[in-house]
């Protein structure tokens, strides 16, 4: 659940509190800064996930979410505070004293092998073919033998309604079955934590409904992490356990998808779903 995002801590407390994460949640961001020189992108920003939820980030564009999601891919690195993924500091690393230090590649790339995502943009290889998309990462990254994750590969394709497609190369796919390959490609790392970032943004809107749909069904049929990012509402009302309302790198309000879409107590959050729904 997401906690007070106004609470700023007495020098040193963000470092013991962060010290000791909460074993209950799988992700959790303890006063979290990012800025690029005087703009703040996240300010103090604190909230959790616990395993096995849904929660989906909704606000105005440039309100941090995507921020968010790309510090937790290190594609980003925060400004000031911590984030921990199962229980280990992912911005982070203990150092032989037991202390925090900032953390080097290697350490952020173990972390991070528990979390898949998903972009706007569907980032194929193209001159792979959907298999070879699909496994590629399993095989180089994790060391799963090949025919294994080439099985593997066929189930997720199956799951997506692609199974038909193992040979062809992305530019015989339309967008929307480009993107049901990435969703693919991120589930065969077999990650605790899908993150989803707008992944209908890009395309068609005929196209839309059938990827929802997959996604629906991974919500709704596994037991997997998942921290969403979309301006597709009835999509977040129908998977999330939790809805976070965003506005200039704060958590304003969270709270169940019956609460938020239906008695929003912020005026902001009245405010922003009023313009898009």
């Amino acid at each position: 659940m997401a906690t007070d995002p106004t609470k700023k801590p007495a020098d040193g407390a963000g470092a013991r509190a962060a010290a000791t994460p909460d074993a209950g949640h799988l992700v959790q961001f303890d006063q979290v800064v990012k800025q690029y020189g005087d703009h703040v992108v996240l300010d103090h920003l604190d909230f959790t996930v616990q395993r096995g939820q849904h929660v989906t980030l909704i606000g105005p564009s440039g309100s941090g979410k995507t921020t968010i999601l790309r510090l937790l891919m290190t594609l980003e690195h925060i400004s000031d505070g911590h984030i921990w993924v199962g229980g280990e500091p992912l911005s982070h690393m203990r150092a032989s004293d037991g202390s925090l230090k900032r953390a080097n590649e290697k350490h952020q790339r173990q972390v991070r092998k528990k979390i898949g995502m998903v972009f706007q943009q569907f980032n194929l290889f193209p001159n792979m073919n959907v298999l070879q998309n699909i496994t590629e990462a399993p095989v180089n990254v994790l060391g799963v033998p090949r025919a294994q994750a080439e099985e593997r590969a066929r189930e997720l394709l199956d799951l997506v309604g692609l199974k038909e497609k193992v040979t062809a190369h992305p530019t015989q796919l339309s967008g929307g079955q480009q993107q049901r390959v990435a969703i693919a490609r991120a589930l065969a790392m077999q990650p605790e934590i899908l993150l989803l970032d707008e992944v209908t943004s890009a395309l068609d809107p005929e196209l839309v409904a059938g990827v929802l749909d997959v996604l629906r069904d991974i919500a709704h049929t596994t037991d997997i992490t998942m921290i969403c990012v979309t301006h597709e509402m009835s999509f977040a009302r129908d998977i999330s356990d939790q809805i976070l309302m965003f506005d200039s790198g704060r958590v304003i309000e969270s709270g169940a998808p019956d609460k938020i879409f239906g008695d929003p107590d912020h005026e902001r959050t009245r405010e922003f779903l009023s313009a898009i729904l």
